[in-house]
């Protein structure tokens, strides 16, 4: 749902002037854009639907097994650089993933697009953006619709885990890796239709009142 206390005036400004040139310039060759964001894949079951008259048990763990990526979706390559932890995502894993992709783009000016997460505040990983040259954009409060990579997990969560059942954990982070590898490769054309650069617009919800 969308929350009540959302500034969607603040969010539609943020879109219009700030957030669409960047993908504008990314394909003129001017900057390198990137939209960042942490999933936290837990090692369980992701079902699909189906209606039938027959009931299935699914396999599943104990939901005790997380492995977490903090990704970085490039607006126009649709590569993803990451860094993946099954321990806590914190500012020194941003800092990381601001180093890789600096590596990745030693000369050109960077645009990193990402939201207000506690750990990627700090004045840490404010002072390791500055060393690197990269400046942070910072999404409005409540905004996953302005997020490219969002799309992206909603997509990993389909294709890698959705109706399957892992026997290890190695197994389970083996099938997201895969996917996350093959991005700008074996998934380009549906990467191509997933990440346009156009960003949803929220309405504002309805209050009942008894």
């Amino acid at each position: 749902g969308v929350p009540a206390n959302i500034d969607l005036q603040a969010q539609d400004e943020f879109r219009d002037g700030t957030l669409k040139p960047l993908p504008d310039q990314a394909v003129a060759g001017r900057v390198q854009v990137y939209f960042v964001d942490a999933a936290h894949f837990v090692r369980g079951a992701f079902l699909g639907y189906l209606w039938c008259f027959v009931a299935f048990v699914v396999a599943t763990a104990a939901g005790r097994q997380r492995y977490s990526v903090l990704g970085a979706v490039n607006a126009v390559s649709h590569r993803l650089i990451r860094e993946t932890t099954t321990k806590t995502v914190n500012d020194e894993t941003v800092a990381r993933l601001l180093y890789k992709i600096r590596l990745a783009h030693p000369d050109e000016p960077i645009h990193v697009v990402l939201d207000n997460a506690r750990y990627q505040h700090t004045s840490f990983v404010r002072a390791v953006a500055k060393v690197y040259n990269t400046r942070l954009v910072y999404l409005p409060p409540y905004s996953p619709n302005l997020n490219l990579i969002e799309r992206v997990w909603k997509f990993v969560k389909k294709k890698a885990l959705a109706n399957k059942h892992f026997a290890d954990f190695r197994g389970f982070q083996e099938a997201i890796d895969n996917v996350l590898d093959g991005l700008d490769t074996t998934f380009q054309a549906q990467m191509a239709t997933l990440l346009t650069h156009n960003f949803e617009t929220l309405s504002k919800p309805s209050i009942c009142t008894v």
